[in-house]
Formats: C-alpha cells, sequence, structure tokens
C-alpha cells in the first residue's frame, strides 16, 4: 500500500514571481512626501506642515493602491489614513485663522512673547485678558501723577515715547515694548494697594496696552505657565530700568555709582561722598602723607 503524504502549505504566502521593473513614480513620490513630513517641528506651524505633507503623501499612496486591485487592505488603510490627515490640517488652520490679532499685538506678540517661545494658544489667552484695547495718549497727557495716581494696573507701551520724573526731575523714558509701570507692579502683593512715586506724561502720541490687577491676577492663577513669563518679563524691564539709572548717576568727582547697591541707593549727599574716600583704592607705589 503506497502512502503519498503531501507537503504541508507554508504558513506565510510565498512570492511567486518577483517583479522586474521598479514601483512606479507615484509610489516614490508619496513615500519622499511622507519622509518630509515627518521632518515637521512643534507649534501651529510645525504641525500644519507636518500634515500637510502627510495628507499629500497618504493621497498618493492611496492612488497608487487603487491602481492594483490585489491591494485592497494597503488601499484602505492608505484612504482612513489620508482622511485623518486632513482632517487634523483643516482643523489647525481654523485655529490659525481663529488666532488671528491686530496689527499692534501681532509686533506685541513679535518683540515680546515670541522669542520666550509663547505659543499663540497662550498670547490669545493674555489678548483676552486686556479685552483686546489699545489705549491712546495725546503729546502732554498724564499717565500717572505722583502721589495721586493709584496702581491698579499693567502697562506696555506700543508707540510713543514717555517722560519720567520724580520731584520734578527727570529719571528716564520709557520707548515702545517697554513696561510703563513695572516697578510699581513689582513693588505690591496682589491683596496690597499702593500709588506711584513718579510722574509719567507723554512726549508725543503714545499708544499702550493696559491689564488690569484683579483680571490679570485671575489669568495667573489659572495658568501659572504664563504667570511665569510675565515674572520674566516684568523684572527684565525693571533690570533694564536700572541700568539705565546707573549710567545717570555720578557724584561731584564724576565718578559714577552702581544703584544696584542699596548703601548708595539710600545714603545721603554728604555720607555718600565720605562713602567714596573709604572705598577709594590707594596707587601702588604711593605713600601716605
Amino acid at each position: 500500500m503506497n502512502l503519498t503524504v503531501k507537503p504541508a502549505p507554508p504558513a506565510f504566502p510565498l512570492c511567486g514571481e518577483w517583479k522586474e521593473a521598479a514601483e512606479g513614480s507615484l509610489f516614490h513620490l508619496a513615500n519622499i512626501l511622507l519622509f518630509l513630513g515627518f521632518m515637521g517641528g512643534s507649534g501651529f506651524y510645525g504641525h500644519l506642515y507636518l500634515f500637510t505633507f502627510l495628507t499629500v503623501g497618504f493621497f498618493c499612496s492611496t492612488a497608487w493602491a487603487w491602481s492594483d486591485p490585489c491591494t485592497t487592505d494597503t488601499f484602505l488603510w492608505n484612504f482612513a489614513l489620508f482622511g485623518a490627515c486632513l482632517t487634523q490640517a483643516l482643523y489647525i488652520v481654523y485655529k490659525l485663522r481663529s488666532l488671528t490679532f491686530d496689527k499692534d499685538f501681532e509686533e506685541l506678540y513679535n518683540c515680546m512673547f515670541k522669542r520666550l517661545g509663547v505659543s499663540l494658544t497662550h498670547f490669545g489667552k493674555i489678548v483676552t485678558s486686556s479685552d483686546g484695547v489699545v489705549h491712546t495718549l495725546e503729546k502732554g497727557q498724564f499717565f500717572a501723577v505722583e502721589g495721586k495716581t493709584a496702581i491698579d494696573k499693567l502697562s506696555v507701551l506700543l508707540s510713543g515715547r514717555i517722560h519720567v520724573t520724580v520731584n520734578g526731575e527727570f529719571l528716564h523714558y520709557i520707548y515702545p515694548f517697554q513696561f510703563l509701570d513695572s516697578p510699581e507692579w513689582d513693588s505690591l502683593r496682589p491683596s496690597e494697594e499702593g500709588i506711584f512715586q513718579v510722574t509719567l506724561h507723554a512726549d508725543d502720541q503714545c499708544r499702550y496696552i493696559a491689564w488690569r490687577r484683579k483680571k490679570l491676577y485671575l489669568l495667573f492663577a489659572k495658568h501659572r505657565y504664563i504667570a511665569r513669563i510675565f515674572a520674566l518679563i516684568v523684572r527684565s524691564d525693571i533690570t533694564d530700568k536700572v541700568y539705565s539709572l546707573s549710567d545717570k548717576a555720578f557724584d561731584r568727582a564724576g565718578h559714577r555709582y552702581d544703584l544696584r547697591l542699596p548703601n548708595y541707593c539710600h545714603m545721603p549727599g554728604p555720607e555718600l561722598e565720605r562713602a567714596h574716600d573709604l572705598l577709594e583704592v590707594p596707587v601702588p607705589g604711593e605713600r601716605a602723607a
């Protein structure tokens, strides 16, 4: 009795015949587009770049799979991925259109917030907190009067120049994209109230943006990231103002003082001169009389 044993079928289908020619240009174009798409960065524009290239790449893959009737699964998967990427790209475009700002706020974002990596979404919350209003000061109009004006907001100058004085003496100027009241803001706690110790008036027509204290503190409570960003730019602005004052601080002999040193800041004139004499460095080789 002769028995014939049939070989078991392979677990995976074998390739009966290799293609001699390469795949069509559509197949290669799809893979190139997918490669370029995965090189996209972060942020709204990076995501838009990513999903735009993926959408076109998966569309080319879908068209290539459609040309071969034996690749039904490949066609369905590529078509599903094409639909998902197209939906995501359209959603990002919609978000970008809803996050467009006026020219003044765009300049504010580019000059102060963009370099810190603040997203358009977070900047939109900052703009909403200011009610999107740009205020105007005519030439000679006062923004704050020493000893009278309450500290109830935080403001950034957009255009023009502000003249700052104390007891009638000139301190410094405030230029566009600098805070008008950063020292006053940083000197008070959220529950405290205070008044300006300097006078600010416009040298020419000025435009500025203002955030009310209570509304801005509510924003900080909800978004700690925005609170850290404001703390950084406000204290950086204060530092710039201190350095500008240091450049103007001289004694009678013409020596410059560093206003960051508290003993120099608070000493009376005669004591300041005596302190300077004590801190003088003797010249080598010079003998005391």
